[in-house]
């Protein structure tokens, strides 16, 4: 009887795996994550006041979620440290057109121009091209940065008048945290489009044997760089619906604001694509709403274009998914962020 329980059982949960696989990939062949996800401005901008930071750290402040990583923090994240193996999150720079990477290098807005025997670099980092980090004056609503600071003419100005990546000089350096979401689904990588939701964070938090901590980095490894060696490249941010990159869903930054996250990366550009938002909301948000959320509303700080393939090489084989993480910025004053090469330490 009891056999006959567990197969029965098993056999249930199997084709509620089943039917929640093939409703996730037809939600994305479809163009879909539009479920949970704000469809008019109205219903954005209330999960804005929900998720917002604004005044949190006085009228004045800067800095955003960068208050959440003290001293002590940074001593936990310290403690970390055990074997002494260090890992580059970023990915070398790349000079060659293709999907992913369509602007030619050097042409108008391109990627990457080496010049003078490479002593010179010309680079346009924001993209889904180079590992680089967004400032906290990066992303504007309607005119306003976070905190409610007004969002200047930046070409007029010569870059941010607050909130800048030189706020950020002494780097980042806190726990680390690897969201192995292909890992948790037993698949190589996630296919374009695929959505991450709060649900699967928690699932892999219980797998993996931790939780997410106020100050802690989140990175999210998708395996785009593992599909794109196997598979070839492909465009990451198309025409809705078309699929593009995976990634971080919006119903995940109530729960990122819940954790007090102070930073989230991605090896893509976090946002997934199709978001699920509509055409009324986008341009608003450039596109991208959980950058706009994160940034403007949040006071956060994204990194895009990483690469997380090593690190959860050296993770899986430690059993060890938190590390502490460290790097700095370009010290620029008025950047709207910089080209980034943090380091996971176990």
């Amino acid at each position: 009887m009891r056999l006959k329980a567990f197969t029965a059982a098993a056999a249930l949960a199997a084709l509620g795996w089943f039917s929640t696989t093939w409703t996730l990939q037809a939600q994305v062949r479809s163009g879909g994550n539009a479920e949970r996800a704000p469809q008019s401005v109205a219903e954005f901008e209330a999960l804005q006041k929900k998720v917002s930071n604004w005044g949190r750290w006085g009228a004045d402040d800067e800095l955003g979620t960068w208050n959440l990583v003290t001293p002590e923090k940074v001593r936990q994240a310290a403690a970390l440290v055990k074997e002494g193996i260090t890992v580059s999150l970023a990915h070398p720079l790349i000079t060659e057109k293709a999907a992913d990477t369509p602007n030619e290098p050097g042409a108008g807005l391109g990627p990457f121009l080496m010049e003078n025997n490479g002593t010179k670099y010309t680079i346009s980092f924001h993209s889904t091209t180079h590992s680089h980090v967004d400032a906290v004056c990066q992303f504007d609503y309607k005119g306003k940065i976070y905190n409610g600071f007004d969002f200047k003419d930046r070409a007029a100005y010569g870059g941010c008048s607050k909130a800048d990546i030189l706020k950020n000089i002494a780097g980042f350096t806190t726990r680390g945290v690897l969201m192995d979401i292909p890992r948790l689904r037993g698949v190589p990588y996630l296919e374009p489009g695929t959505p991450v939701y709060p649900e699967d964070f928690e699932a892999w938090e219980k797998k993996a044997g931790f939780k997410v901590q106020p100050g802690d980095a989140i990175f999210l490894r998708t395996g785009r760089w593992e599909r794109r060696e196997k598979v070839a490249p492909w465009n990451l941010i198309p025409a809705d619906p078309e699929p593009g990159e995976a990634g971080y869903h919006i119903s995940t930054v109530p729960w990122l604001r819940e954790r007090d996250v102070a930073l989230i990366a991605a090896d893509v550009s976090n946002d997934v694509r199709p978001s699920g938002v509509p055409k009324e909301v986008q341009g608003n948000v450039r596109g991208m709403p959980v950058h706009s959320l994160f940034i403007v509303t949040i006071g956060g700080y994204v990194v895009d274009a990483m690469n997380l393939e090593e690190v959860a090489q050296v993770a899986a084989k430690l059993n060890r998914w938190t590390f502490m993480v460290t790097g700095a910025p370009d010290a620029v004053r008025g950047g709207t962020g910089s080209l980034l090469n943090l380091t996971a330490i176990f």
